[in-house]
């Protein structure tokens, strides 16, 4: 949804200049979260109180400065290049220590406009200053009763009265005589009275070269990077190097992803939910949010201080960087045959000329029993993952033999449909951080299913909060328009059937099929990928059009939906995926001349059907695009009367990774012949943290 990043140089001199630059590119990384408004705040040059007696050695403080602006990244680098050239602020100053944070913004409540970006502000002094991802859900009450206590809000969003929050917090704390409130006695207070998902970053003129960062919900981590070179580094906070103040330099992030620290380290810790990451005189101290304590009314709790430990980031900064392609979904598209390999390995075990080939998914072994036994197997995603999962559910109840059911997970939870003990609920989500399916999880936890998640992100929340699962491994997808993890998310699936299963003899030469047709996938898909230009000739074709529908049924149902959607997403055309034997109960009726009609038909169980259907259309003049298998022009559409894409025949339920692969592209060409940006469609963003 939106993206957060702050960074913390300490005892280690970086000018103001370079400050400014590792913010812009930290929220550069984050773009595809958000990219309607953006923000930043970074420190004035020192400037005096007149409240503050001289003696006192708070008189002098940097003041916080703020800069937000409608639109993308580039914009806010434009505007506060303008700013500083008209304040005359020295870009060349230097600070030994510095807290700078920032915010790329995807609108939820309030219009994109400076007034609504972050980050959102509890006075006009700047007291305190917070960026956030996420929705607080209960903010219409507390601002309620912050304007009671005579608090004015400038914008419409949800985020400001967090800093209003913090605010009133601390002049109270300081009016009952309590000068030795600290920075994270104020959030930890804050928190208390907040409801919903967030991430935040905190920092305030009050504790200077200081950050906090918590989260409940929404993705957050911190990188540290040490900057002695004779240090021995070690992996837990409890070290030295990390934990303590001790005056060694080094530079900390806060990012709501890995995408804007693994240029700067690779030493991470995910916060988990509820934790409270103190930085402050270069050390980490991190708290443990207790919503119970507190409540009594009296003074300020203090928390226990907790220890937790470092991670390595399994990824490089090539992964995130376009490379020879112009955009990321083009990049992202041609690289599928590489994840799908990456997906795979070391998964797929061929077997010797006496055993039987198989597959090996360390993720589920222990649970796979349980899993046997389940009453119903639930699928539960939202968009392209749970196209993906639609994709895969014939194979697994034909290898399993178990029913397979489809939820939308925003659906599920408006109906509170039922979940029980004995279900198997499989959560499918890119991110692992998708709002609906993360509160989908919560709801067959509290009804005791077993949880499984598919993912393609290490340690996020669904990782780490269901039972058992299984990582996609396709690397990092950062076009909004998922397209590796889609091909990635539906090889899983199908291992994930074989290993279900099992090892029966009735399907013994089903699965070896499969597992076949799975170590040849990747060329399958490079062949596909050769249809680049025929996609673009056809894109050309569809340049004008309004409309788009795409017919498919089996297998390729969940094809049709997903390059419907594709296109609807990136190319701004109103597309519909169909399936096609619903066809006479409503959509014939809008088959003419002029009307694009995409028909998915390989061959496959379904593929004397698809021929009834081809006929039909053509029958009414309807314009056809067919896709079909190699050297099966003729029998689709005899003497040439469509366009015809043929494709590589693979197992029928491997056809889908191949079959998405043209729309893909069509979806791309489309995007880019009429001038959109694909990789940062309108109004959407590449995480759906919010409800």
């Amino acid at each position: 949804m939106c993206g957060i990043f702050a960074y913390l140089n300490y005892n280690v001199n970086r000018e103001r200049s370079y400050i400014l630059q590792v913010l812009f590119n930290g929220l550069r990384r984050l773009e595809y979260r958000g990219y309607d408004s953006a923000g930043i705040s970074i420190d004035d040059s020192f400037s005096s109180d007149p409240n503050i007696p001289p003696s006192s050695s708070s008189s002098h403080f940097h003041h916080p400065l703020v800069f937000r602006q409608e639109g993308n990244i580039e914009s806010l680098v434009k505007s506060v290049y303008h700013e500083v050239a008209e304040t005359e602020l020295n870009l060349e100053e230097s600070f030994s220590v510095h807290a700078g944070i920032a915010h790329t913004r995807w609108a939820t409540h309030g219009e994109p406009a400076p007034r609504n970006s972050h980050p959102q502000s509890s006075d006009p002094g700047n007291e305190f200053l917070v960026v956030h991802n996420g929705v607080i859900t209960n903010y219409e009450v507390l601002k309620q009763t912050l304007v009671r206590h005579g608090f004015t809000f400038e914008s419409e969003t949800d985020t400001e009265v967090i800093p209003k929050l913090a605010k009133y917090v601390f002049d109270q704390a300081n009016k009952e005589g309590d000068q030795t409130v600290t920075f994270s006695q104020v959030v930890l207070e804050v928190m208390r009275h907040l409801e919903g998902a967030y991430a935040l970053i905190f920092k305030s003129k009050h504790y200077p070269n200081e950050l906090i960062a918590c989260k409940r919900g929404s993705p957050l981590l911190l990188g540290v990077k040490e900057l002695s070179e004779d240090l021995n580094h070690g992996s837990a906070f409890h070290d030295d190097n990390f934990l303590s103040k001790n005056g060694h330099p080094k530079e900390l992030f806060l990012s709501s992803d890995a995408n804007a620290v693994v240029e700067h380290t690779k030493k991470v810790l995910v916060i988990e939910d509820g934790e409270v990451v103190h930085l402050k005189d270069g050390g980490v101290l991190i708290l443990k949010f207790d919503r119970e304590k507190g409540d009594h009314g009296g003074a300020l709790s203090r928390v226990a201080s907790i220890q937790r430990a470092l991670s390595i980031l399994e990824m490089e900064v090539e992964q995130i960087n376009k490379g020879k392609y112009e955009h990321y979904m083009q990049k992202e598209i041609h690289e599928q045959p590489a994840s799908l390999t990456t997906t795979m390995r070391g998964r797929l075990i061929r077997g010797g000329s006496c055993k039987a080939k198989t597959v090996l998914l360390g993720g589920l072994k222990d649970h796979l029993k349980t899993i046997r036994r389940s009453r119903r197997i639930v699928f539960i995603g939202c968009g392209t993952s749970y196209n993906a999962a639609l994709a895969a559910r014939p194979i697994l109840e034909e290898l399993s033999g178990i029913p397979v059911t489809m939820e939308i997970a925003s659906d599920l939870l408006d109906r509170q449909g039922p979940i029980y003990r004995e279900d198997t609920a499989v959560f499918v989500s890119q991110s692992g951080e998708t709002a609906d399916t993360l509160q989908a999880l919560e709801y067959a936890l509290e009804n005791g299913a077993l949880c499984v998640g598919i993912t393609n992100t290490v340690g996020s929340i669904i990782a780490r909060n269901t039972h058992c699962g299984v990582h996609i491994n396709a690397g990092c997808e950062i076009g909004v328009a998922s397209t590796k993890a889609y091909t990635s998310q539906i090889v899983v699936m199908a291992m994930v059937a074989l290993a279900i299963g099992g090892d029966t003899m009735s399907n013994q030469a089903r699965r070896e099929a499969i597992i076949d047709g799975l170590f040849d996938l990747p060329n399958k898909v490079r062949e596909v990928l050769k249809l680049d230009e025929e996609m673009k000739d056809l894109a050309k074709q569809l340049i004008a059009e309004q409309s788009l529908l795409v017919f498919g049924r089996g297998y390729n149902y969940a094809t049709a939906l997903e390059g419907a959607l594709k296109v609807k997403e990136v190319a701004l055309m109103h597309s519909e995926g169909i399936l096609a034997g619903e066809m006479k109960h409503g959509p014939l009726a809008l088959v003419d001349e002029n009307l694009p009609i995409v028909v998915i038909a390989n061959r496959d169980a379904c593929f004397s059907k698809q021929q009834s259907v081809i006929q039909q259309l053509r029958a009414r003049k309807g314009r056809l695009i067919v896709m079909c298998s190699k050297g099966d022009a003729d029998s689709v559409c005899p003497s040439g009367s469509c366009r015809v894409i043929e494709v590589p025949q693979v197992e029928d339920c491997l056809q889908p990774v191949v079959n998405i692969v043209p729309l893909q592209l069509l979806a791309y060409h489309l995007t880019v012949l009429r001038g959109f940006n694909v990789d940062q469609p309108r109004n959407l963003a590449k995480s759906v943290t919010t409800q």
